[in-house]
């Protein structure tokens, strides 16, 4: 069972490499967003020929401003795909690993029964707990995953029918990560790698 452990200890170091680039991937999105989200604020301020001033009068001013906006909305939002598809990148890494460590116990040439399952040796870990482990972080980071790709959907139409509040509480959503409590993601590896901190 310690022997299996190891290998769970190992998934877990894997998985903290994936969050690592999640946390750097969440960062790249926020600014993206908060650049898409200036743009669309813009939108009807570059619409109305009355702020151009003097300008105003110049044939094709106002076109060719909201043209070359809209056309750096359309740059960032195809970034945003980008980095959304690295996170689905990240999600279905994290579903590997968790079928990986499935079978690393329905595999093994002695399934473990339920009673050695929850057996502890010292401060490690049970096999319980990694694969409750493993399971709740690929489920968290797949919640959030969907999350972020509706929100992200979202946005184009916001540029139709621009609303301050509505991309406000859109770019709050993101910010928090309502699906990935830090608490209980760090809880986790307390309890996965516990010799390490005693």
């Amino acid at each position: 069972m310690e022997a299996m452990v190891k290998k769970y200890q190992h998934k877990f170091e894997k998985i903290r490499g994936q969050m690592e680039q999640w946390d750097n991937l969440q960062s790249r999105l926020l600014m993206q967003f908060r650049n898409a989200s200036s743009i669309i604020e813009r939108l009807q301020v570059i619409q109305d020929p009355e702020n151009y001033g003097s300008l105003k009068y110049m044939e094709g001013v106002t076109d060719a401003v909201l043209g070359k906006q809209m056309e750096s909305l359309q740059t960032i939002l195809l970034s945003l795909h980008t980095t959304l598809e690295e996170f689905h990148g990240i999600v279905v890494s994290l579903k590997k690993i968790l079928r990986d460590g499935k079978q690393l116990v329905k595999g093994g040439s002695m399934q473990p029964t339920m009673k050695q399952m929850q057996l502890r040796v010292g401060v490690k870990p049970c096999l319980a707990d990694c694969l409750d482990g493993l399971r709740l972080l690929y489920e968290m980071h797949h919640s959030e995953y969907l999350l972020k790709s509706s929100v992200v959907s979202a946005l184009p139409k916001l540029a139709l029918e621009p609303s301050a509040s509505d991309i406000d509480a859109l770019q709050q959503l993101l910010v928090d990560q309502p699906n990935i409590p830090k608490e209980e993601a760090q809880f986790i590896f307390d309890i996965i790698f516990a010799e390490n901190i005693c």
